[in-house]
């Protein structure tokens, strides 16, 4: 689910609601409340989806209303309404290249000179600085208006911005990470590649799968790969951490799967006509679990035996 656009559309009529720093907290107070709230909405329904209980062509038709909340004489309904996938999950590449967001991860990291795409390390070493016992790190929803003020930053070079992401909450730090994973105009994994490790994971004999997956992930372009081992090193962590955040190897993989893996609108099985409904026995299911345990399975391995030396080189090294 992505961030709750609540919060966002929310922010600046409560800000200038409350415009002292005592104010900004009770807005900061408030939007976090609206992203769980609408997290916990989100695991509602997409459980009585999944259940068979409901079906999401009905939340087309009209929103679904979970909770109301008072502030300051205002009441905001929150709800959800189904947007289909082909509309809430289009890769826009960015029309300039100057930026980070929604340009080509190889451009990003020969531009910059380095191995992982800075606003990856970044990211990575703040969550890791303080947000490792955060509960459901990468789960809960960040402030929508943060994020959108790192991704601006990290877009324009801001030589602030690490100011910036010691001032928020740490949850907005991973929202940011995953928006720059979501809009990469390629996933992680690529296009070319997709079909085929969801081959891979579907192999029965666990040989075979291990060496069709390694060799698959190790054809990764280079960037491509290198993040990849950055960012599994980092959720591995993450998940050391499971008995205080919460976060399991399993529930890492369904955040990130879907995100790093997807198949191309050419690939894409799913029927193209919106109106259609959607159910478990759809291919759009099937899609998503097959992402999740693409994921999972490199996320459980207990070493990937190349390349240690660029693992290495990337974590050591003060040219990354």
């Amino acid at each position: 689910m992505r961030e709750t656009p609540c919060a966002a559309a929310l922010q600046g009529f409560l800000r200038y609601l409350h415009p002292s720093r005592a104010g900004r907290r009770r807005v900061a107070s408030v939007e976090k409340r609206l992203c769980a709230c609408g997290t916990a909405l989100w695991t509602h329904i997409r459980s009585l989806v999944c259940k068979g209980k409901l079906d999401p062509q009905a939340l087309q038709d009209r929103e679904w209303q979970r909770t109301i909340i008072a502030m300051n004489g205002i009441e905001v309904k929150l709800s959800v309404k189904f947007t289909s996938r082909e509309f809430s999950l289009k890769r826009m590449p960015s029309r300039k290249q100057t930026g980070v967001f929604g340009v080509k991860i190889a451009v990003v990291t020969k531009r910059e000179r380095s191995k992982v795409p800075y606003i990856v390390r970044q990211c990575v070493e703040e969550i890791e600085r303080r947000g490792m016992e955060e509960v459901g790190i990468y789960r809960v929803s960040g402030v929508a208006t943060d994020i959108q003020a790192l991704k601006a930053a990290f877009d324009v070079n801001n030589k602030d911005v690490s100011v910036m992401m010691s001032e928020m909450d740490v949850n907005a730090i991973a929202g940011t990470l995953k928006l720059y994973f979501r809009e990469l105009p390629e996933p992680l994994f690529t296009d070319e590649f997709y079909p085929n490790f969801a081959e891979g994971i579907a192999l029965s004999d666990p040989v075979a799968k291990e060496s069709c997956m390694l060799n698959l992930l190790l054809s990764l372009p280079e960037a491509n790969l290198l993040t990849f081992l950055f960012l599994l090193d980092h959720l591995k962590r993450v998940a050391e951490k499971e008995t205080v955040n919460k976060m399991s190897l399993h529930n890492l993989a369904t955040v990130f799967g879907p995100t790093l893996l997807r198949p191309s609108d050419k690939e894409s099985k799913l029927p193209a006509n919106p109106s259609q409904p959607i159910s478990m026995t759809d291919s759009w299911s099937l899609e998503v679990m097959s992402q999740v345990q693409v994921l999972l399975y490199f996320l459980q391995l207990e070493a990937i035996p190349a390349p240690d030396s660029k693992r290495q080189s990337i974590l050591f090294s003060t040219e990354v």
